[in-house]
């Protein structure tokens, strides 16, 4: 309590100032009570942090070095397939894009027919290409079984015989051709001109 409080209750003022005076030297080492919460949470994560370091520690010191070089040993060689299978798989799609190019590019009606007639077991790229797919898409091209897989890109049909006859531009007597007159104006037309052609 402050000195002001301690008169307020009715002390002197002598007797309320060593009131005071002794009070504010016991509260010199008050902490505040969020303070003191905040530090008393914070020792006891510390306290379990030890405790948990500690068992990781015990337990490492039950671990076989050996057992330990196996596993590692293990997860380098489960990398090495890992790896291995992705390179793999890699070269297939760079294989694939580089068949579908050059069966595109050879104008093949059926992509799917067409792979499955080219020996693509040892392939090898070469670049975006694959070594040896245009002879045998070539071969392909060629072969009378297999040639009809393949779009060949032959000059439009040219027709030989006699050419037909122009059509005329007959003068007609008249501003219409018969074909735009009406029934009574071509029997009007055919009796004026009796050896007309219509």
């Amino acid at each position: 309590m402050t000195k002001e409080q301690l008169i307020a209750l009715g002390l002197d003022e002598a007797t309320a100032t060593k009131i005071a005076a002794a009070s504010a030297e016991e509260l010199k080492g008050y902490v505040v009570k969020s303070e003191h919460d905040k530090e008393v949470t914070a020792k006891q994560q510390l306290e379990t942090d030890i405790k948990s370091r500690d068992k990781q520690l015990e337990e490492l010191k039950k671990v076989d070095a050996s057992a330990l070089q196996k596993k590692i040993e293990e997860l380098q060689e489960t990398n090495k397939t890992t790896k291995t299978e992705y390179e793999g798989k890699i070269k297939q799609m760079q294989i694939d894009t580089a068949v579908d190019k050059a069966l595109t590019g050879a104008k093949a009606k059926n992509l799917k027919a067409v792979r499955a007639l080219l020996d693509l077991e040892k392939a090898e790229l070469d670049g975006e290409s694959i070594k040896g797919l245009a002879d045998q898409i070539k071969k392909l091209q060629e072969s009378e079984d297999s040639k009809f897989l393949f779009d060949t890109a032959a000059a439009p049909a040219k027709f030989k015989g006699v050419k037909p006859q122009e059509g005329s531009d007959k003068k007609y007597p008249t501003d219409k051709k018969p074909s735009e007159m009406t029934y009574d104006e071509l029997c009007a037309y055919v009796e004026a001109n009796p050896g007309a052609e219509i």
